[in-house]
């Protein structure tokens, strides 16, 4: 019985298509690392930069090591870190996004090393730190925000965070941060200063890139509409769009009338679709709408109720 119940996640449509998410999401990721990070040596707020840090000091030692291999040795002590000091949250996402970074690299290694992209003379794909900068905290941004679309993280940084929030109290989002300020300064020991400013913007821009990102993909539209024809638009919006509203009555200031307003939250399909149904039907109404960057409870984007 407790083997059908782990199993059964694995016969979901839900799963598989998740599962292409994760692997899509690090490949991408991977390729920001091993093209843009790992031949200019820029460490930004990741385990990808503390991984560089760790592989250059093993390397001024005499001793070879891939940046790949410590991303994944980091990533396996940081999950065990977070089972015993998290539990259970992170779950088998991160457990599988964390381990097959390293291995991702190595991947991305033998299809075109990343030797064959850097011009003669030149220390890095494009040539210079801030080109090499921006196309880094791009691609990896989009890949961060993909990831927390579905509930999945890349590790690494995320559980370094996770750790600083429940034992010292600090807002999330401040724990990211300084989680990678931590990580950028230990580039000093085998960087100058003047790249390990370099990283320590980087950082900051990346906070910032996937905060953009995250709410564009998770953006949503709250509509209000009052008209007299509120039962079509009602039915329109439940039986045909598939979605909840709410009704509320409210009174004009200026003639006193009262009328029946209707609110509901919306894809930007979904929305383009009613405003089509009422430009079609020529329905009078009064129409406002905003975006909404967050919503939490009962509502889905995959569609909850049934025709």
């Amino acid at each position: 019985m407790e083997l059908q119940s782990l199993l059964a996640p694995l016969r979901t449509w839900k799963f598989w298509k998740e599962l292409l998410i994760m692997t899509v999401g690090m490949f991408i990721a991977a390729a920001a690392v091993y093209y843009f990070l790992v031949p200019s040596k820029l460490v930004v707020g990741s385990i990808s930069g503390l991984s560089i840090v760790i592989s250059g000091i093993f390397e001024n030692a005499g001793i070879p090591i891939k940046v790949s291999t410590v991303v994944l040795v980091i990533n396996a002590i940081l999950l065990v870190l977070a089972y015993f000091l998290i539990g259970k949250e992170f779950g088998v996402k991160t457990c599988y996004t964390a381990l097959i970074l390293g291995p991702m690299m190595d991947l991305w290694e033998k299809i075109c090393p990343n030797e064959q992209l850097i011009a003669p003379g030149a220390t890095s794909v494009m040539g210079d730190l801030w080109f090499d900068l921006v196309c880094f905290v791009l691609i990896l941004s989009m890949s961060q925000a993909i990831m927390f679309r579905i509930n999945a993280s890349t590790g690494g940084l995320d559980i370094i965070a996770k750790i600083v929030n429940k034992y010292l109290h600090f807002d999330i989002g401040l724990s990211v941060t300084v989680a990678g300020v931590v990580i950028c300064c230990t580039a000093f020991l085998i960087n100058p200063f003047r790249l390990v400013i370099i990283g320590l913007i980087g950082t900051w821009i990346n906070g910032l890139i996937v905060d953009y990102f995250t709410m564009s993909l998770n953006k949503r539209k709250r509509v209000c509409i009052i008209s007299d024809e509120h039962e079509r638009i009602r039915k329109y919006i439940v039986e045909n769009i598939v979605r909840g509203c709410s009704l509320y009555e409210v009174t004009g200031g200026y003639s006193g009338e009262t009328r029946k307003e209707i609110q509901s939250l919306l894809t930007q399909d979904e929305f383009a679709a009613l405003m089509k149904f009422i430009r079609d039907n020529k329905i009078p109404a009064f129409i406002t709408a905003g975006n909404v960057s967050e919503v939490y409870g009962l509502w889905s984007e995959h569609k909850k109720l049934k025709k």
